[in-house]
């Protein structure tokens, strides 16, 4: 199976530091890092590993929902999904990721309501990024859309 590849280089101290994300297996970016955008309400055009978690797990849980509304004989028209990642103060001490939100609409022909939510609840556990996850309360917010 593929192995994917990212880098960062960081420089600095953790509250005046700064960093770059190199996504070097697809070359298709690289992206600012900081500690102090990484906890603070606005990113300000700086990313951080919440936010990256957020866009691998949307991905992934699309492909996975597309395909097992698949194989319960449906046709995925258009799935929306997006994730909400919080960022906590960690009990035992530092940081921790204590959530995330999957919230999905998805149009589809050949399942009723009750299939595509059925396929919804499906994806969400066997999507490899839930499944890298595990430990962290996934929750998921799902709208069959006609």
């Amino acid at each position: 199976m593929a192995v994917r590849t990212a880098r960062t280089a960081w420089n600095g101290t953790l509250q005046e530091g700064t960093g770059q994300v190199e996504l070097t297996s697809s070359g298709v970016g690289t992206f600012d890092v900081s500690f102090p955008r990484r906890t603070a309400d606005a990113a300000e055009g700086v990313t951080s590993p919440e936010e990256l978690i957020a866009a691998a797990h949307t991905s992934c849980y699309a492909m996975q929902l597309s395909g097992v509304i698949g194989a319960a004989g449906g046709t995925p028209l258009a799935l929306d999904v997006s994730a909400d990642v919080t960022l906590t103060p960690d009990p035992a001490g530092g940081l921790r990721i204590s959530a995330i939100a999957l919230t999905v609409r998805g149009e589809v022909d050949g399942l009723d309501e009750a299939g595509f939510l059925e396929a919804a609840e499906t994806a969400k556990a066997t999507c490899p990024v839930s499944k890298a996850l595990t430990g962290t309360t996934i929750t998921l917010d799902a709208t069959y859309e006609s």
